[in-house]
């Protein structure tokens, strides 16, 4: 097993929403966890099949068992943006001209963000793999796509170590009665982005009170 502590200023988990408001889970989501290590760890996740609207997913990703905990759960903020596109259809062409070919579809929204993220990821999978992300997190990692961010590639990454076992932490679990009156949260577990319906989340509890060891009812395979 491979623990890492991951802690950021900002981040965001975005549901897929379209529209004025456009939210964040409460918390990183096992699918979000799943994209930044296999990043560290120097593995491509996307695929362009040359006919497909949208980048896929790879289907030969390899399996991690992981457990995500919060040293601390971050607080949820929104700004207000102004949101520039390229509108589907006739929308708004009549402002084009006055552009001046810069994208004319304008209209106000309402982003939530996370604010002071301090996470604990553990993750179980093959040998060679967990070799792979250590060496990513060392800096020994070569071919990597970009830097690491969460969730949005202004919100980038202040630490990322690996964990000796002794912090505690709140770990997102399956909703039991050991958990208590904990909330819950859907979060995204895994991701299609050729066929939304074929998304997976879970219903995960967001527990008060800390351990240092994940329970087992906090482990999820991804994907």
């Amino acid at each position: 097993m491979i623990r890492l502590r991951i802690q950021a200023p900002f981040g965001t988990s975005r549901h897929f929403t379209a529209g004025s408001y456009r939210p964040t889970a409460p918390f990183l989501t096992p699918s979000a966890a799943y994209g930044l290590l296999l990043n560290l760890a120097g593995i491509e996740t996307r695929y362009d099949d040359g006919k497909s609207a949208m980048t896929l997913m790879r289907a030969d990703l390899p399996a991690l068992d992981l457990a995500l905990g919060a040293v601390c759960w971050p607080k949820v903020h929104s700004i207000f943006q102004q949101l520039h596109n390229y509108p589907v259809g006739q929308s708004g062409k009549g402002r084009a001209g006055d552009c001046r070919g810069n994208k004319y579809n304008i209209q106000p929204i309402r982003r939530e963000f996370l604010s002071g993220i301090d996470a604990i990821v553990c993750a179980r999978g093959e040998a060679a793999l967990e070799e792979q992300l250590r060496d990513g997190v060392k800096g020994r990692m070569i071919s990597r796509y970009g830097l690491p961010f969460l969730g949005d590639n202004s919100f980038l990454i202040d630490r990322i170590s690996e964990e000796t076992g002794d912090l505690e932490a709140y770990w997102l679990r399956a909703p039991t009665g050991s958990a208590g009156a904990a909330p819950v949260a859907r979060l995204t577990v895994a991701i299609d982005r050729a066929d939304m319906t074929r998304t997976k989340s879970a219903l995960l509890a967001l527990p008060e009170t800390k351990s240092a060891e994940p329970p087992e009812e906090a482990w999820l395979q991804v994907p």
